[in-house]
């Protein structure tokens, strides 16, 4: 069936994975550049990278909605639970278990993590994201800056990359290139870019780079927009 991504603003994603909805660090409430509103979701799982507002804000009261299983660090599983969540799984990098319709493999991410309320929220991951029907490999970076063993989770076969350029917080436009040569995606998205000032990136004149510099082929989507592997 394949996998369709919709980009709804700063790092959320809605995917349709073969059939399932699945949720990629949901914060739409207070973001600028929400395409959807939290109360509109649907989603069995809930994959969280870190424990920061801008990609918690609503996994809580989407969880509790939709009975959704929430994937994510150990600490921030307990935090979950402790507020109501009632279906989580935690994780710590390099581990990697087997879901109903996806594999997960969690990877480092050199960032911060606490919940707004100062909570601390574990270490910062990425992961790599790996539907078992159409078999299409998804590395979702988090927060994060460059890294050399970003060449190692390239050796899992990437098909789709989704890698921060906004800079500031996370690696920006330049480091992304070189992460994408590590990487090897077939295809590769930004995000957590443009949603404030001090994150303010072209995302066309990266494409161009993308296009120019490495082998993958940039997508670059308007918040609400989709793209198919297929």
């Amino acid at each position: 069936m394949g996998v369709t991504v919709k980009w709804l603003g700063h790092s959320t994603f809605a995917l349709d994975v073969d059939g399932h909805p699945v949720l990629f660090d949901p914060y739409l409430t207070n973001n600028p550049l929400a395409a959807a509103a939290a109360d509109e979701l649907d989603a069995e799982m809930i994959c969280v990278s870190h424990a920061h507002g801008d990609h918690t804000g609503d996994v809580i009261s989407i969880a509790k909605r939709t009975n959704a299983l929430v994937i994510c660090n150990f600490e921030m599983a307990n935090y979950f639970e402790a507020k109501g969540v009632k279906h989580t799984h935690g994780m710590n990098p390099g581990g990697k278990h087997s879901f109903e319709f996806a594999t997960l493999k969690w990877t480092i991410a050199h960032h911060s993590s606490s919940f707004p309320d100062g909570t601390y929220g574990g270490q910062p991951n990425g992961f790599v994201f790996m539907a078992h029907e159409s078999g299409k490999n998804i590395y979702f970076a988090g927060d994060t800056s460059l890294f050399l063993d970003m060449q190692l989770i390239g050796k899992m076969g990437i098909d789709l990359a989704m890698l921060p350029i906004g800079d500031n917080f996370t690696m920006g436009p330049e480091d992304s290139l070189e992460a994408i040569g590590y990487v090897r995606p077939k295809y590769v998205m930004p995000m957590h870019y443009n949603t404030w000032e001090p994150i303010a990136q072209d995302g066309g004149a990266w494409a161009n780079q993308v296009s120019n510099e490495t082998s993958a082929t940039p997508i670059v989507l308007d918040p609400g927009g989709t793209f198919t592997l297929e």
